[in-house]
């Protein structure tokens, strides 16, 4: 086979790409680095992040997608470019096949700007395929049986939480709730109770070390570096877990409105296949202390993290496009 296949998990936060027989070969950040002069790219991935916030003015590093879409589509082409030249290696004699996870609730204007955007940054053929099917397959859930599985995928972007029987999607929802909001809100609330400015980064290190989606009997705690919104100047505080938790109350809130919608919605034989297997949770801030928890206490259905729920969605997107025959009816759109 001398035409390679790339699969990609376009991710609001991480870009994963999968490479049959090779596996996962990139999980970087999806943040580009650009030139305001001339618009000329100037890095990608890691090197790029960590340019946010410390550039001068004749830079910009911005993500090129927000809620699991395309915001900013030249970007997004000079990024899909640079990670499938850097998997595959520069030197080609064939494009390649190039399958990419995108959200549920993505419209078709959307779905068309990731296939031109895949086919400008050298696909020979580009496939779109739904998140919630490729996470379940990532997490060695059967979707292809008579039974109801429930997949809840909580990336950068948005969530989405679908119930799987026969190898498709019966209910679905996808909010635009995910790690970037939740970082946004400890921002916001270190912001006005302590009076204390920090970035994006620090709020996600903050969540990353002691964020909680539940008040713990034992809080834990961490320094906060920021900026004095008083005097201005730089200033050291002490957080704990319970401020974190406070800070995410509403997010959470909607989280769980949108999993009891889908719940809801699911016909009652799948409803009760659910209940006997549990709800599964795949993607990087299903992480989060004690959420699957939380979600358990809110839905009165047992709550699971997946193996690696990081990489579930990239591995799941690689082993629907090995065997394309098989997962037809799950790809939405070709070219």
């Amino acid at each position: 086979m001398l035409i390679k296949k790339v699969a990609i998990d376009l991710g609001t936060t991480n870009v994963l790409v999968h490479v049959p027989k090779r596996g996962i070969v990139i999980n970087e950040p999806s943040v580009v680095a650009i030139s305001k002069e001339d618009r000329s790219v100037l890095a990608v991935g890691i090197e790029a992040k960590d340019m946010i916030g410390r550039t001068p003015d004749t830079i910009v590093a911005e993500r090129p997608l927000k809620d699991g879409v395309i915001a900013n589509y030249r970007t997004t082409e000079a990024m899909l470019r640079y990670f499938i030249n850097k998997a595959l290696g520069g030197v080609r004699l064939f494009r390649p096949e190039v399958m990419i996870a995108v959200p549920a609730g993505i419209t078709s204007t959307e779905r068309r700007a990731v296939i031109d955007a895949a086919m400008a940054a050298g696909a020979r053929a580009a496939y779109i395929i739904k998140e919630p099917i490729v996470a379940a397959i990532g997490a060695d859930i059967p979707i292809g049986s008579a039974s109801g599985n429930m997949i809840i995928d909580i990336g950068g972007g948005t969530a989405e939480i679908a119930v799987i029987s026969l190898g498709g999607m019966v209910s679905c929802g996808s909010v635009r709730i995910g790690g970037n909001r939740f970082d946004a809100s400890i921002a916001e609330h270190i912001r006005r109770k302590y009076g204390l400015a920090i970035g994006e980064r620090t709020a996600e290190e903050l969540k990353i070390a002691i964020g909680s989606a539940m008040f713990m009997d034992k809080p834990l705690s961490t320094e906060v570096k920021g900026r004095d919104m008083i005097v201005g100047l730089p200033k050291t505080i002490t957080v704990t877990s319970d401020d974190t938790t406070e800070a995410l109350q509403h997010d959470l809130e909607g989280l769980i409105e949108a999993i009891k919608e889908v719940l809801h919605k699911t016909p009652p034989e799948l409803s009760a296949d659910v209940m006997e297997k549990g709800i599964i949770m795949s993607g990087g801030s299903s992480q989060l202390r004690n959420l699957d928890e939380l979600i358990a206490q809110a839905t009165g259905v047992a709550c699971y993290v997946a193996d690696e729920p990081l990489l579930c969605v990239a591995k799941g997107t690689g082993i629907a496009l090995e065997n394309l025959d098989s997962y037809k009816r799950s790809i939405l759109a070709t070219k």
